[in-house]
């Protein structure tokens, strides 16, 4: 008796694990096929931006599409070309970081920062190398396949010493 109590008990527990494998499985098979499927790369069409700052300056990327969508990596920077893109002087971007990855639900907004080596003094400015400062009303900033004209909401232009902006990668905003 004591026999078929233990065979009974094996086989119970035997058939448990293979129960809660199944359900188990199951219900992991159903949780991958009801997860969404990988979101794809944004593209330029879904995309606004802002910009801030003029030294220091943030760009903000919002997804305004209909579906989610993945952005990667840095941005492309010019200074714009007074109306002309064909008279872009593209600036050399040291990337700052690793890049990322950034999922960004419908209204989700990535961020960079752009950086420049500052115009020091007063009224006309100078640059501690000696050279003469560069100033543009507005930056040409591409991503997503797409170069985007932004002018800073709080300053007259950007103005900077050389030709290097330094990006972060973009990042959750």
């Amino acid at each position: 008796m004591k026999r078929a109590g233990r065979k009974c008990a094996t086989a119970t527990a035997c058939c448990s694990l293979v129960l809660g494998a199944v359900l188990s499985g199951a219900a992991l098979t159903g949780a991958q096929s009801a997860a969404a499927a990988p979101a794809a790369a944004c593209k330029g069409s879904q995309l606004s931006a802002s910009a801030a700052g003029s030294t220091q300056v943030t760009v903000t990327v919002t997804n305004e599409g209909p579906k989610p969508c993945v952005l990667k990596g840095f941005p492309t920077v010019a200074l714009a070309g007074q109306g002309s893109p064909d008279k872009n002087k593209p600036l050399t971007v040291q990337r700052q970081g690793a890049e990322r990855t950034v999922q960004l639900a419908v209204g989700g907004r990535a961020s960079t920062r752009l950086t420049f080596t500052p115009v020091l003094g007063e009224a006309e400015g100078y640059c501690a190398s000696g050279a003469r400062p560069t100033v543009a009303p507005s930056l040409v900033v591409g991503f997503a396949g797409i170069k985007q004209q932004l002018g800073p909401a709080d300053a007259d232009g950007f103005a900077l010493c050389g030709n290097t902006v330094r990006a972060t990668a973009f990042r959750p905003a």
